[in-house]
């Protein structure tokens, strides 16, 4: 049976996981049951999906050349021990009954892009039509997501270390996969708002977009093609989003429609197109275009 968050801390031991060796291992099982959901990936984007993090992993060892170097090696160990205690309280503090899996998952450094997918909609088997066939061990990721014992497995039955770590992949995919859905909804485009209008996935970084708040784009709805974007309503261009740790996640969790439809939906949310633009000069001299 899969590992729960708060025992045996495999959840915190994450970070520390080859997840270049887990994600191959969902491609064959992803190449065996649908070849289309897993074509594969170009240039960044592909480093970036094969090598997803959940918690931020080892840092570098430090520099002992000398003693000084060796005292600000300390200090800054000191201050990525810390941060890496306030990472592992995020973790910690789904250990409680109180806390579930969704919650503790958006809140995960990076995650701020997803919102909170309602358990009754999750419940609902019409809303998880097709991903079945999407995600490896299915079954047991559904479970981990709403936090219910698996019976699935039958007495005794144990997985894996490897089989444990798929399965904690698998239910982050799959409720990916849900999350594209569910922000296509009402319910679901009423929590993106919020953090719409707290420019919670980052602002435009077009100077004469003067910090206009953006909203999470894909540029496919097919799993593993591209890492995700935030595209900015008043320039009408997408870009790289600021953190690193968003870099890493799957564009089709949000989709190519969210934003469009989001914008068509909440209308006075939408700024006026940008009409100011940068113009080249020499020497105090508009160029000349050929």
């Amino acid at each position: 049976m899969y590992r729960e968050r708060g025992g045996g801390g495999s959840r915190s031991e994450m970070g520390h996981v080859d997840r270049k060796r887990i994600n191959d291992a969902l491609d064959k099982h992803l190449e065996r049951s649908s070849p289309s959901t897993s074509r594969a990936l170009n240039g960044k984007d592909k480093d970036r999906l094969l090598t997803q993090p959940i918690l931020t992993g080892g840092k570098p060892p430090p520099d002992h050349r000398d003693s000084r170097s060796a005292s600000l090696a300390e200090n800054k160990r000191s201050d990525e021990e810390s941060e890496t205690d306030s990472e592992e309280s995020d973790v910690s503090g789904s250990d409680g009954d109180d806390t579930s899996w969704i919650s503790w998952f958006c809140n995960l450094r990076g995650n701020e892009l997803f919102c909170e997918v309602d358990d009754d909609y999750i419940q609902d088997d019409f809303n998880l039509c097709g991903l079945g066939s999407q995600v490896p061990y299915y079954d047991y990721a559904l479970d981990l997501i709403l936090d219910v014992e698996s019976s699935h497995a039958g007495t005794g039955d144990m997985f894996t270390e490897e089989q444990n770590e798929l399965v904690e992949s698998a239910a982050e995919m799959l409720y990916g996969l849900i999350h594209v859905r569910y922000i296509l909804t009402s319910k679901g485009m009423a929590a993106m708002v919020e953090k719409y209008k707290n420019a919670e996935f980052g602002r435009c970084p077009r100077v004469y977009c003067c910090g206009q708040p953006c909203l999470p784009a894909g540029q496919s709805d097919i799993p593993r093609q591209s890492t995700v974007k935030i595209y900015c309503p008043k320039c009408e261009d997408i870009y790289s989003p600021r953190s690193r740790f968003q870099n890493n996640i799957d564009g089709a969790y949000f989709g190519t429609t969210f934003p469009h439809l989001f914008l068509m939906t909440y209308g006075h949310l939408k700024p006026q197109k940008a009409t100011q633009s940068y113009v080249p000069r020499v020497f105090g001299f508009k160029i000349r275009k050929p």
